[in-house]
């Protein structure tokens, strides 16, 4: 194998260990507050809501420090070994449910999150600012971003489809001890794969930062194509925590937990694992088909035609029956829904490190951590909106979490089992359409963007000699 090829191995490791764990915060975290741990809807999403803006808010901060960083190693990679036993612990404490009373859990929730989501940050800004000093050829950051995401969904896939077993396997899915001995197992394999990462992968560029942090803030809010990829990221990790947070509750009291589906002979069961799971494998096939895509139509028009295709089949699963030919239609279209959400991960990344060279060009400094982190704040400030409004809308349409109540054959109201499928269609439906109308302002074409790769590799060989 080749140099090259062990580092785009190595850099994908990275995101493995992230998502692993982001997947799991996005799509279990809601119900395991409300459902597990037991606060009230309320409660959990304005706890969402909160320790995502801050996580949000930090990445700029991480973003700057990281810029600033000088070692051996590089500016950027270093903090994968810094921070991963961190990431690690912080991912146990909080799914562990100690015994207090509630006044007390929702401060143990509060302060395990925070700092949960700002050791997060403190790796994963680093790690993402890496594609900047990695290469300085659009396309290869391209490739660079389809390997990071090829193997994020990798990680996620495995995370999703085993989570439920993995829990009952620990003590059970409904049971406490579940939930923290299943992330403990991830966990450990998440701090495996930080390190990999790390003895894997190389900075090969020396970007320099030249002016003051004011000044770096100044040129990016005057950075026009960062605002309008700011809007697009937002959108396009709103559309998928929507949807994926909506997941386990519209398995539970939509599907049910006794169906199952006949193929070649075989019987399984239709389980909200199986159906994230799915997703995951087919993000990695959209993964894959993003850069002969996006080479020949354009990272601007792949993003819109996605976006609109996104639209129209998010309407389409409304109407899905709840049978076993509709349970057969609801997998194909999560099948082709996360084939597309897969093009977009690796195609933002990479539309940044191209909005980070045009802020080289124009401002004649590298604020390439920066910039890179604002995609992070961008994804979280989706996964915060995102989380939060499901437990709220959850809330406001009488959905019922008490187990007492359930137990004693309550069921949810019509109100609430509407809104979870217009969670699941209409609602991301109209985030991709917002997207679409976002990114048509975009002006970094395939041709600006390689007129501003020339003038960088004169104005970067001026720097070095």
């Amino acid at each position: 194998m080749t140099r090259s090829f062990i580092e785009r191995l190595g850099y994908g490791f990275g995101d493995m260990a992230s998502s692993t764990f982001w997947k799991i915060f996005s799509y279990y975290l809601p119900f395991f507050y409300s459902n597990i741990f037991g606060l009230s809807l309320i409660d959990a999403g304005v706890l969402v809501l909160v320790t995502r803006i801050w996580d949000a808010v930090s990445d700029p901060m991480m973003g700057v420090v990281a810029d600033r960083t000088s070692t051996r190693w590089g500016k950027y990679r270093p903090y994968l070994l810094w921070i991963a036993p961190l990431f690690s612990i912080c991912g146990i404490l909080l799914f562990a449910t100690p015994d207090l009373n509630y006044g007390g859990k929702l401060i143990w929730a509060y302060v395990t999150y925070i700092l949960m989501m700002t050791v997060y940050t403190a790796i994963n800004v680093p790690y993402g600012a890496m594609l900047g000093v990695m290469t300085d050829d659009s396309n290869e950051k391209t490739v660079y971003s389809s390997f990071r995401m090829f193997f994020a969904y990798g990680g996620s896939f495995l995370a999703l489809f085993l989570w439920e077993p993995l829990t009952n396997l620990m003590g059970g899915y409904d049971s406490p001890a579940g939930w923290f001995w299943a992330m403990t197992v991830i966990s450990g394999v998440c701090f495996v794969m930080f390190i990999v990462c790390f003895l894997l992968t190389r900075e090969h560029l020396r970007t320099v930062s030249t002016v003051s942090v004011k000044n770096d803030f100044k040129a990016l809010l005057h950075n026009k194509p960062w605002w309008i990829l700011i809007g697009a990221a937002l959108c396009s990790n709103l559309f998928n925590t929507v949807r994926g947070a909506t997941v386990a509750y519209y398995f539970q009291d939509i599907i049910g937990p006794d169906v199952s589906l006949a193929f070649a002979g075989m019987v399984f069961i239709f389980y909200a694992g199986l159906f994230l799971g799915v997703g995951e494998v087919s993000n990695m096939v959209g993964v894959a088909s993003c850069v002969p895509i996006a080479n020949r139509l354009g990272k601007k028009s792949t993003f819109i035609l996605v976006n609109v295709s996104l639209v129209v089949l998010s309407i389409l699963f409304f109407f899905i029956p709840y049978t076993q030919t509709g349970f057969w239609m609801m997998l194909i279209l999560q099948v082709v829904i996360s084939v597309l959400t897969g093009i977009m991960s690796p195609l933002v990344w990479s539309m940044y490190a191209d909005v980070s060279d045009y802020a080289e060009l124009e401002n004649y400094t590298a604020s390439t951590g920066l910039i890179m982190s604002s995609s992070s704040m961008a994804q979280k400030f989706g996964a915060a909106i995102g989380g939060a409004a499901v437990l709220w809308l959850l809330s406001a349409f009488g959905y019922v979490t008490d187990a007492e109540q359930l137990q004693a054959g309550v069921v949810q109201p019509d109100d609430a089992l509407l809104c979870l499928r217009w969670l699941m269609s209409f609602i991301p439906a109209a985030v991709a359409a917002l997207s679409v109308l976002i990114v048509w302002f975009y002006p970094l074409t395939t041709e600006r963007i390689n007129d501003i790769n020339v003038e960088l590799r004169k104005i970067r060989s001026l720097k070095l000699e």
